[in-house]
């Protein structure tokens, strides 16, 4: 199946992309990652070295007649998101991503793709190979666990580059050049609460939700998609309310970063409910489906019967569960007051956990402005500490504020209008990039973001578009060549 891709242009891009989806690379388990692009710059004969925490960075000198050229920082993180739908049998741990073409587009066999942000990274890789692409010096700067904390551009220590503009490669519009993103922290709620026995005269049943599209919490998170974890709640909140519905294990949702797409419950009531509570629950089913349709029409609830658990919920603990989920803010918050159809403000119920006596409920907010964001991790905190639980912030990363005077900014719109012949959107984003970490350390440099278009990213329906690869390579290359003289 990769033979397919390295033949398509620009082959350079497209042969590293490859490359680097042959090697495992969850975030938090990137060192076989690590070990190949240090490998990779070192059979270069470039000066390549790893920092304490992991990132690698490599040093490329100018071409010739480029020697004079401001020192560009090329920057992309090398782990990637690992999911994959539920009937695909797939080893993120040993196996290399199983791409496939169709039509304009590059996708995976039921996984993410791993575009993001591993074009980036491919990019970068295909530079630093090259020797016939004019440009400045440059230091490539790898950072890993970008998807799960952004622990390797919080450890990068100021000093170690030289660069005075900084190149990140990790925005997912090809007509988008980013110049600002939201900040975020986890929101972790946890409690542990006393089984109870499964009283007689129980039957059990499974509840799934299945079928939705999940995406990119902050990229996608205005778009309406249905969000599992509350879809499941509903659904039991409403059972325990006409029922009795009384609930032994939930599992929602995966990472913190991706909308989640399934939940599954195992369920007990009272068996002479049974009818009724099938009944119900396809009129709550089919309301879901309705109230959904447009954004998610593979939708799928299943209610199934099965063995009587043998535990369930402290009663308790399980109303004021399905209250603190049902009052927990999910979507967006606030809309930026500043900046036209931008989330200013959102979170994400990205997993619900409750087994065996515990609960566990991960969120992850984000915000361009700091006193919202902790505005709504208050909100949710509350929520959860009223029924009981203990809420931990954690993987607090600041937001990159926008500078409309950037330098590097003049140089990008220019050159996307001459190969283009339309001005570039230049904007703020809500997902989270590394430059406002990264500013921090470095608060001279000069930053932009800026990528090819991927579409559903942190889904198995990731998929990178061809032809604006081709028009993002251009750009690259174009891009490189006005680097303004030191």
């Amino acid at each position: 199946m990769s033979s397919e891709i390295r033949q398509l242009e620009p082959q350079q891009l497209w042969n590293k992309f490859a490359d680097l989806n042959a090697v495992p690379r969850a975030s938090k388990k990137e060192e076989r990652v690590i070990a190949f692009i240090k490998d990779f710059g070192k059979n270069l004969g470039l000066e390549t070295i790893e920092d304490e925490v992991g990132n690698v960075i490599i040093r490329k000198p100018a071409t010739a007649g480029m020697e004079n050229r401001v020192t560009v920082v090329m920057q992309s993180h090398l782990d990637m998101v690992h999911q994959k739908n539920n009937d695909t049998d797939f080893d993120f741990d040993t196996q290399g991503i199983q791409m496939y073409v169709d039509g304009d587009w590059v996708k995976a066999k039921g996984t993410t793709l791993g575009a993001d942000n591993g074009l980036g990274v491919a990019t970068i890789m295909a530079i630093l190979e090259s020797t016939d692409i004019p440009h400045p010096p440059i230091e490539a700067l790898f950072t890993i666990d970008e998807e799960t904390g952004m622990t390797g551009a919080k450890g990068l220590k100021g000093g170690l580059l030289k660069g005075e503009i900084l190149l990140n490669l990790d925005t997912e519009e090809d007509d988008e050049i980013g110049v600002g993103c939201a900040g975020g922290i986890d929101v972790t709620a946890t409690r542990t609460y006393t089984e109870e026995e499964t009283p007689e005269f129980k039957i059990g049943f499974d509840i799934t939700v299945k079928g939705l599209q999940g995406g990119h919490s902050g990229m996608q998170i205005h778009e309406g998609l249905g969000n599992a974890n509350k879809l499941m709640n509903r659904l039991l909140f409403d059972g325990f309310e006409n029922f009795g519905l009384r609930i032994s294990e939930i599992d929602g949702g995966s990472l913190r970063n991706a909308i989640p797409r399934e939940s599954k419950a195992i369920v007990a009531i009272d068996a002479i409910h049974e009818d009724a509570f099938l009944l119900e629950m396809q009129q709550q089913a089919n309301t879901l489906k309705t109230e959904f349709k447009t954004m998610e029409p593979d939708l799928e609830i299943i209610v199934s019967k099965t063995e009587v658990p043998e535990k369930i919920m402290d009663l308790g603990v399980q109303e004021g569960f399905t209250r603190a989920m049902y009052a927990a803010p999910n979507g967006v918050y606030r809309m930026s007051p500043d900046i036209p159809n931008l989330v200013e403000t959102s979170n994400n119920i990205a997993r619900v956990i409750v087994k065996d006596g515990h609960i566990k409920i991960g969120c992850l907010t984000r915000s361009s402005v700091e006193s919202s964001k902790m505005d709504l991790a208050n909100t949710l905190r509350s929520a959860f500490e009223l029924t009981g639980c203990e809420v931990e912030f954690t993987s607090d990363y600041p937001g990159w504020q926008p500078n409309m005077d950037s330098e590097i900014l003049k140089v990008l719109t220019k050159v996307y209008k001459d190969l283009n012949g339309e001005e570039a959107n230049v904007a703020a984003c809500h997902a989270g990039l590394e430059c406002g970490i990264l500013g921090t350390h470095y608060p001279e440099m000069d930053m932009i973001s800026f990528g090819p278009t991927i579409k559903g990213a942190h889904s198995p329906d990731e998929r990178a578009q061809i032809s604006s690869a081709q028009k993002y390579w251009k750009f690259v290359l174009e891009i490189l060549k006005q680097i303004p003289v030191n």
